[in-house]
Order: C-alpha cells, then structure tokens, then sequence
C-alpha cells in the first residue's frame, strides 16, 4: 500500500504543477456545450428560402401565408420575395438561398379546375438535411390550399392522436449535457493516467523505477487512481456548469447524487484502464496526439451522445454494444431525465465494472518494466 500511495502522491504533484492543462480539460468540454448546442439547437431556423409569385390569385396568396406563418412562427426559414425566377435560381446555385419556389402564372387557375396544383421548387440537395426540411414544408403549404375553412368541432370520423410525455421536457441544449460530462472524463483520462507514462518514457524518467521495489500493478494502480481522483473532480464541477447554463435543475443531481457519482466514477476508471491497454507501451507523445483525436471520434459520437443509437446502421449498433461511453451517456440520461435511480441503471453500471476489470488485466499484463 505504500508503495502505491508514493506512485499516487507523485503523479498528483506533477499534475498540480500544470494548471493550464486542468483549466483546458474544464474549458474545453463547455466551449463544446455551448458551440454544439447553438449550432444544432435541435430545430432547423433560418434557411433562406426565394420565392417567386407569377400567379397573385388567391390559392398562391394562402401558399404565401402559410410560408410567412413559418417564417414568423418556428422560423424554420426566411422568406426571400423575388420577382425574377432566373435569379432565384442563380442564387440557389451560387449559395445565396437554400431553395427558390416558383409560383407559376396559371397556379391559382389549375388548383379551381382540376384540384391538382403544379409548383416548382428548386433545393440545394447537396444539404440533404435542409432540402428535406423545406420539401417537407413546401408539401404541407399546398396541402393547406385543399382546406376551405377550419371546423370549430374536431371531425368525429377522423382519428386522433393525443402525444403523452413520460418525463419532463428536455430540449436538445439539454440533452448534451451527459455527452458533455462523458468528453470531459475522455479529456481527463488523455491528460492523465497513461499520458504520463508516455510523458516519463519520452524523458527519461521511467528509468527511475527500475531501481524501486514497485511492480507493474503499483505503477498501473497508482497512476489509474491518480487520474481517477483529479478527473471525477473535473467531471462533477462540468456536471454542475452545465446544468446551471443549460437550465436543469439542480435538485436532479442532488437527489440522484451517489448514483450519477457511481456511473462518473466507473466511466473515469474504464476509460482510464482501456487508455492505460492501449498506450501502455508507447514511448513517444506525438502519437498519444494523433490517436486521442481518432479515439473521441470512435468513442464519442457512436455514443448517443448527439444522435440516437437506435438510428445507427447494423453494424455500428454493433459497435455501440460494446462501446463504455454509450452505457456511461445512457446511464446519466436515465438519472437525469428520467430520474431514474440506482436499479435502473444497474445494468450499464456494471457493463463499465466489467471492462473496467478487463482492461485493468490487459494492462498489467502488457505493461513492460523494462527499458
């Protein structure tokens, strides 16, 4: 025990002595939050949309209010009014507009006689996300053309759908949070734990431990626990950051305090062992650079943490199965929005238990203590 405390104590004392690197593991994780967050914010706003009327009859002038409602309403769009179609398409080639709708002379005439209006709308598909968005509007504004006035009743033939919310309303700047906490344990364990190992290689200090009595499970244990320490701290003063910014109550993480601290503590103690298996035994730090960006990647994004895993092609589900960051993001989701308590989460909670067990054997077993 001794012998671990001493690996413990040094590698807390050169931590301590880089602030900058404890200040960019807090500062990265929130500037990700809040770029993220604004970025996405769930619900696509202000695409620029041409639309040029040659018709002017009245079936044109309810495809016209039903876009301005959009525009004024969700502000999925803003409406562009243009009087040359050449121009509208021009724009929509040059980038200026997402989309250009033309209005033909005859529209107004086509929808009185045969009830089949004819429209043209001229999308950027090279944004799929956003050309799909506007279709899907552009559609729902000719259906409401059909509709000639707005019963006071609800129809008693038709069927309808009433949506119940299980939980309380989370919206997408919210539901990063947990994606947020689990960046910040991933940026925790790369500036910890195994880096300086690398970093000791790389100087000439590890050396040092070949005149001590300390075996490969002191040195891994030590530096694991050390990491552990310093980025549980990290991820709970995130935790309580983000949810201030993003506007959960606080009251969520109280009560659910030793849970959300079980799920924090095993995702740092996983990732700290599955860094520790893979860059045990490597000497120089210029490659723990250039795997940390592959790793987030691979790690990170297959997470749930922004996109839904249920959504995933085959294979990638596949992967998700045995990725700890998808158990660590759902975990935290179940206790923060679902005020999901212990029992819930039991099953990721002891999925990180396992792998963390795993990855600890691997890197003892693969750790060299020789030069």
């Amino acid at each position: 025990m001794t012998r671990l405390l001493a690996v413990i104590e040094r590698d807390l004392k050169k931590f301590k002595r880089n602030p900058v690197v404890l200040a960019m593991s807090i500062l990265m994780p929130m500037i990700y939050l809040v770029i993220l967050g604004n970025s996405f914010q769930g619900k696509l706003t202000g695409l620029p949309l041409a639309v040029v009327n040659q018709d002017g009859g009245p079936q044109a002038d309810r495809v016209m209010e039903y876009l301005r409602a959009v525009q004024a309403g969700p502000r999925t769009f803003s409406v562009a009014v243009l009087s040359d179609q050449r121009a509208a398409v021009d724009g929509v080639r040059s980038g200026r507009y997402k989309a250009a709708l033309i209005i033909p002379p005859d529209f107004s005439r086509r929808v009185a006689v045969s009830g089949r209006p004819d429209i043209g709308l001229f999308l950027d598909n090279t944004d799929s996300i956003s050309s799909d968005t506007i279709r899907n509007l552009v559609d729902a504004a000719l259906s409401s053309i059909k509709s000639e006035y707005v019963p006071i009743r609800e129809p008693a033939d038709e069927p309808l759908l009433r949506d119940i919310n299980l939980y309380g309303k989370v919206d997408y700047y919210q539901s990063l949070v947990p994606g947020v906490v689990i960046m910040a344990i991933f940026l925790g364990t790369l500036t910890t734990g195994a880096f300086n190992l690398v970093m000791d290689r790389f100087l000439g200090i590890e050396e040092s431990y070949l005149l001590t009595p300390l075996s490969k499970g002191h040195i891994v244990g030590g530096l694991i626990i050390s990491g552990l320490s310093i980025t549980t701290m990290n991820a709970a003063l995130i935790l309580t950051m983000s949810m201030l910014i993003t506007g959960i109550p606080l009251s969520r993480g109280i009560d659910n305090f030793f849970p959300v601290l079980f799920v924090v503590v095993f995702t740092t103690l996983c990732l700290l062992s599955l860094m520790f298996a893979i860059l045990g035994r490597i000497s120089h730090p210029r490659i723990v650079g250039v795997l940390s960006g592959f790793l987030n990647v691979i790690l990170f994004f297959p997470s749930g943490a922004v996109y839904p895993v249920a959504s995933f092609p085959g294979w990638l589900k596949s992967f998700a199965r045995v990725n700890p960051e998808a158990y660590a993001v759902d975990a935290l989701k179940s206790l923060l929005f679902k005020n999901a308590g212990m029992a819930a989460v039991s099953g990721d909670v002891a999925f990180l238990a396992l792998f963390t067990a795993a990855m600890m054997a691997l890197s003892i077993l693969t750790f060299k203590r020789t030069l």
